[in-house]
């Protein structure tokens, strides 16, 4: 028991003593829930051995809401809920907690655990990776399947550290793949070796992105991050250069509540690297950097739009609208195949304009141009074409009933008005009474207003519509009813 009590002393003191990775602060933003197996079965060497080699496995992590979140599940006979997700937010706090832990003994209860595990990891409004990481002798895990499947449907990821009698067929089943950076079966006394590749698996999964690309054009980007400082007495160095031209460096200062910032006037289609830096003298934070590449140059008009098309009137639009690069805008619009070219000169706040005094039915050739700052021009044509003019339609129609007493026939008068303009004659459609009833149809001179219809259908539809040059107007059309003595129109 000295001896126990000797090396525990010895193992604690070179831990304090062991220097933390700058890399890993301030990397990352999850919740790390340890399940420590603290049954009978361990012995007390083993459970101080597992004690140490957890704290050592969580060292260098910056902790609280916003990075780590760390929790401790004992596995006994009861399981122990050693401290809660948001108990620590400091390593001092974390390392004194693990320190003064002692050993439940007892069975190994490992279902009843991962049951509070379950409402510890999964009832909680943090959207950020969670981790269950069980240390174990893997000796009576117990019906681990169904309970830490659950876990892993719910997001969680499963590794797993346990001694070398463990039962390694059970653990790979519940283990989140891949197997060699999530499920490590070692000798208790040789558990140091694997510290490091389980702490950057554990990285992998709650690695933050902390500086990040939010909005990028061809002359500007804006990067944000994860606010880390306070305001007062912190701040941020941001500094950002050109691949191409790694010499040239541009420095900024920035308060430390801020969380964004915009670098302007850069190059077009360039690759570009930032980095920042948070400072504070109660802390120690990692630079992170972000790494983009700005759009191709964009100048306006970079795209023409057509719309409200009319007989005499057509809308054209055009972008993007850059009011600091552009001077003015020349639309230029005339008829194919040549004409007189009209222009009209817009100011650089305007991007569209309506062309008006169009003539119907015409295709015009239309030119946006802009007149850059720096003197040069960029223009786009397009193809434009306006709408025909509406054709006057039938003004009245009528459908009167003629009975020839001498032919024993009946007939319809059909009697209608037009307007005269560019007429060319009429088109009459109706439908005949037969075996088999037809449509028939007929066409008249632009001199007739009426016209005598015998055999109609019952119900027969009587369409007629005005013919002009360019096309057929509107028509009218009236249904007339047919007996055998009488008849009707409507």
């Amino acid at each position: 028991m000295k001896t126990v009590f000797i090396r525990y002393v010895f193992f604690w003191v070179t831990l304090q003593l062991i220097a933390v990775p700058a890399t890993v602060l301030n990397c990352c933003e999850g919740d790390i829930l340890l399940l420590l197996d603290s049954s009978g079965s361990i012995a007390n060497y083993e459970f101080s051995r597992l004690l140490f080699f957890a704290a050592d496995l969580l060292r260098p992590f910056s902790l609280g809401r916003g990075h780590v979140r760390v929790g401790l599940l004992q596995v006994g006979t009861d399981p122990h809920l050693e401290f809660g997700l948001d108990v620590h937010s400091n390593q001092e706090s974390l390392q004194s907690a693990m320190q003064g832990i002692r050993q439940l003994k007892g069975d190994t209860n490992t279902e009843a655990a991962l049951g509070i595990a379950r409402e510890l990891l999964t009832e909680t409004d943090v959207k950020v990776p969670k981790i269950l990481l069980w240390l174990t002798d893997g000796v009576q895990p117990g019906d681990v399947d169904r309970p830490m499947s659950e876990l892993k449907t719910q997001g969680v990821s499963v590794l797993i550290v346990s001694t070398v009698h463990g039962n390694y067929q059970v653990l790979k089943r519940v283990v989140t793949p891949p197997l060699d950076s999530h499920l490590y079966s070692v000798d208790i006394d040789n558990i140091d070796i694997i510290t490091e590749d389980l702490r950057k698996a554990m990285i992998e999964i709650i690695r933050a992105e902390r500086l990040r690309v939010v909005d990028l054009t061809s002359h500007s980007a804006v990067l944000q991050w994860r606010p880390v400082l306070s305001e007062n007495s912190s701040y941020y160095e941001l500094w950002y250069k050109s691949v191409s031209k790694p010499g040239r460096e541009i420095r900024l200062t920035l308060t430390g509540d801020s969380s964004r910032a915009e670098l302007k006037n850069l190059k077009p289609d360039t690759t570009y690297t930032a980095s920042l830096r948070p400072e504070s003298n109660q802390a120690v934070f990692n630079t992170l950097t972000a790494t983009f590449t700005t759009f191709p140059d964009v100048l306006s008009p970079a795209v023409v739009h057509l719309s409200d098309h009319g007989p005499h009137q057509i809308r054209v639009s055009w972008g993007p609208l850059q009011l600091a690069r552009v001077q003015q805008y020349t639309v230029e619009y005339g008829a194919i195949p040549s004409s007189h070219v009209r222009t009209v000169t817009l100011p650089r706040q305007k991007n569209s304009t309506l062309l008006t005094g169009l003539e119907p039915g015409t295709q015009y050739l239309v030119t946006v141009t802009a007149l850059q700052v720096d003197g040069k021009e960029r223009a786009m044509s397009v193809r434009a074409c306006t709408l025909a003019e509406a054709l006057p339609a039938l003004i009245d129609l009528q459908l009167e009933p003629v009975k020839r007493r001498d032919l024993g026939v009946e007939e319809m008068q059909v009697k209608w008005q037009a307007s005269q303009g560019g007429l060319r004659g009429y088109w009459i459609k109706w439908e005949t009474e037969n075996p088999h009833s037809t449509t028939s149809s007929m066409y008249l001179p632009p001199s007739s207003r009426s016209t005598q219809l015998t055999h109609l259908a019952p119900n027969s539809r009587v369409c007629v519509s005005p013919i002009y040059s360019s096309g057929r107007g509107d028509g009218l059309c009236c249904t007339a009813t047919t007996h055998r003595d009488s008849r009707q129109w409507g």
